[in-house]
């Protein structure tokens, strides 16, 4: 595809859908790829910066000229119809993310979708179970920075996907087939952590709390429970 890894495997995940929204979509790749592949009949992207937008516009140019894209300034949901069918999420804090779906005015779960938060991946897996929601992939990779990336479709009766706490903390996928990139940012995290332990000063309720998250990321990195 081109536009580099983390927009490449975003791009990846995307299905063929009649109508697309690409909110935070900053310069607008995910959009192009569905339109110049033919994926989706209609494309609503969105930012709430102007620049970002303009950049976007300026790239799907001929796309908004036939009416196959269109422009929205705005937050979150903000201008996107709550039957759109598929919609991509990135860049964003999971409270953020979390914050859009569930918006009492515009928020609203599409019946696919692929989201990629930038911190706290856990709300948004724990938010997507609690609504019913079906995840299909849920996974880490590298792109010169650890990104996550939550894939599912939402429907009325669709059978939701059990999480357990650990898999809300470290995904369902991640666990289940402990990729590289997820095994070498565990590895990170516990250096962190003995790094704290070593500080003067701790008080012994941060030091209950450090050594209790060593000892979960151990027992992760060991495969426990697998």
């Amino acid at each position: 595809m081109g536009y580099g890894k983390r927009i490449d495997t975003l791009c990846s995940l995307l299905r063929p859908s009649k109508s697309f929204a690409d909110v935070g979509c900053d310069h607008g790749y995910c959009s192009e790829y569905m339109l110049k592949n033919g994926l989706c009949d209609r494309v609503i992207f969105s930012d709430i910066s102007k620049g970002s937008l303009a950049k976007a516009e300026k790239l799907l140019a001929c796309y908004v000229a036939e009416g196959k894209a269109v422009p929205v300034l705005g937050d979150g949901f903000f201008g996107v119809p709550n039957d759109t069918e598929q919609a991509l999420i990135a860049g964003m804090g999971g409270c953020e993310i979390v914050q859009i779906l569930s918006n009492e005015k515009h928020g609203f779960l599409p019946r696919y979708f692929v989201f990629q938060p930038m911190l706290n991946p856990d709300l948004v897996r724990r938010y997507l179970v609690e609504r019913g929601a079906r995840i299909l992939r849920d996974f880490t990779f590298f792109d010169g920075k650890y990104y996550d990336v939550i894939v599912g479709e939402y429907a009325p009766g669709i059978e939701a996907t059990p999480y357990t706490e650990e898999e809300f903390t470290f995904g369902k996928e991640n666990l289940a087939t402990r990729p590289e990139a997820f095994l070498n940012r565990l590895k990170i995290l516990l250096a962190n952590v003995e790094k704290y332990l070593l500080q003067d000063g701790l008080q012994e309720e941060s030091r209950r709390e450090l050594l209790s998250r060593k000892e979960k990321l151990e027992g992760v990195l060991r495969g426990d429970g697998k």
